[in-house]
């Protein structure tokens, strides 16, 4: 009798703050022989704990998310988990976030609108230690890479920092400032003066130039 050897399933772990959308790429990724689901959360705290205790072969993370966003945590799993590989999944403009992402150390960026089966595609490529992104963000980054040409930037939000790119995130979703301080852990102060910085950046004037600038982009930004 030949014994046939059971192939070893690579766990995923899932960051998303929607129920819909973890139970989506559940679904999908469990169809799959070589894949399966280890673990889900909704934000970065408990996603940290559960990580450590499933101990995963890849994390999918979405990079909004209640209270601090997936960037955040991207840094934060970088810090405890050096070589675990992370695939990036995100309805916002991949020209504002993929490079941005990639050197906080993620190993791909996908967006939600692709279809399902370019998302196996990428996990699979990550866990064969490869990078996956759009033609278009790896054309983009090949030719900063030959020309050192950084191009046209699609936006002055490119320009922001991850922390004010957060911040801005969070008021154009109406987020007022105390609220952002106690969704970050940061001071009132503190939100304030990235305020003042992201109005610097974006050549705005006042608070209510600021927020109707972010509602703006915020929609805009928001492809799915």
């Amino acid at each position: 009798m030949v014994m046939t050897q059971q192939l070893r399933k690579n766990k995923v772990f899932l960051v998303d703050d929607h129920p819909i959308v973890r139970q989506g790429l559940t679904l999908l990724i469990n169809q799959e022989r070589d894949l399966t689901v280890c673990g889900e959360a909704e934000e970065m705290h408990s996603a940290l704990q559960s990580i450590e205790s499933a101990k995963p072969d890849i994390v999918v993370l979405d990079i909004s998310l209640n209270g601090p966003d997936g960037l955040d945590l991207l840094k934060h799993l970088r810090s405890r988990h050096p070589k675990l590989p992370v695939l990036m999944l995100s309805m916002h403009d991949e020209s504002i976030y993929a490079e941005r992402t990639l050197r906080a150390g993620a190993n791909g960026y996908i967006m939600k609108q692709e279809a399902t089966e370019k998302v196996l595609i990428a996990l699979r490529r990550i866990l064969s230690n490869e990078i996956y992104v759009s033609d278009r963000i790896a054309n983009n980054m090949l030719r900063h890479y030959v020309r050192g040409d950084q191009g046209a930037q699609s936006s002055p939000v490119t320009e922001l920092s991850d922390r004010e790119l957060e911040i801005f995130r969070l008021i154009g979703q109406g987020h007022a400032t105390r609220q952002i301080a106690n969704e970050l852990h940061l001071s009132v102060k503190t939100v304030e003066s990235y305020q003042a910085h992201i109005k610097e950046k974006l050549s705005l004037h006042s608070a209510r130039e600021l927020v109707q600038h972010a509602i703006r982009w915020t929609a805009n930004d928001k492809i799915a």
